[in-house]
């Protein structure tokens, strides 16, 4: 059976894998943006905090995704938890060091006029810096959508949803029937699934964010 017959075979389990792995990865890209903005918000002034909190983050990221799941497993079980705490974890860096550049690349005198005009700190923040940093953020958003894509597929040790399991079961299988096909299509899956989230990210900058800034 060559590869195009498998998928089309199981299309039903694949399709339903791979709704669940870009869910997976979606849902966990915007927890991690929320709890990112909010850390890059409170740490972007201060050159200290935001050194430390960026470190932070990238200390998260040094720890192979294995040995984090495994060390999520006797605390949440398995299942989708320990793969929703280790992507959220992972997504962090890119998206609360790019919410730091982008507020602290604002230009003072543009929130001075803000505030010249009668807004209020926290208006000048949503309404002003915040849309003037989206562009970043949402980079830094994309960057992390696109590593978690990958990092999903390892979500499949503790039993995690997607297309994790598909790879994971192709590769254990090595040299049996279907097991290079199994393995395929999973890896091709989130392939495919990966560029179509590019492909919305650039969508979404194209709605979002005002030709001035782009340009």
């Amino acid at each position: 059976m060559n590869l195009f017959d498998y998928v089309a075979d199981r299309w039903d389990k694949l399709s339903l894998q791979a709704l669940l792995h870009v869910s997976e990865v979606v849902q966990c890209t915007i927890i991690a943006a929320v709890i990112g903005v909010l850390v890059g918000i409170a740490v972007y002034r201060s050159p200290i905090g935001s050194a430390v909190a960026t470190a932070l983050a990238s200390t998260i990221l040094t720890i192979p995704s294995f040995a984090l799941i495994g060390l999520l497993i006797p605390v949440f079980g398995l299942g989708a938890k320990p793969a929703i705490v280790a992507l959220v974890l992972y997504a962090l860096l890119p998206i609360v060091r790019n919410t730091i550049v982008g507020l602290g690349g604002v230009d003072p005198a543009v929130s001075d006029a803000a505030k010249g005009i009668g807004m209020s700190r926290l208006g000048v923040l949503t309404r002003v810096e915040l849309r003037l940093a989206w562009p970043a953020i949402l980079a830094g958003m994309r960057i992390a959508t696109q590593m978690l894509m990958g990092i999903a597929v390892i979500a499949a040790y503790a039993k995690g949803p997607g297309l994790g399991p598909e790879v994971f079961s192709g590769l254990t299988r090595a040299g049996s029937a279907n097991a290079t096909n199994q393995a395929l299509a999973g890896t091709l899956g989130v392939v495919i699934l990966a560029l179509l989230l590019e492909g919305v990210y650039f969508l979404i900058a194209r709605f979002t964010v005002s030709r001035g800034i782009r340009g």
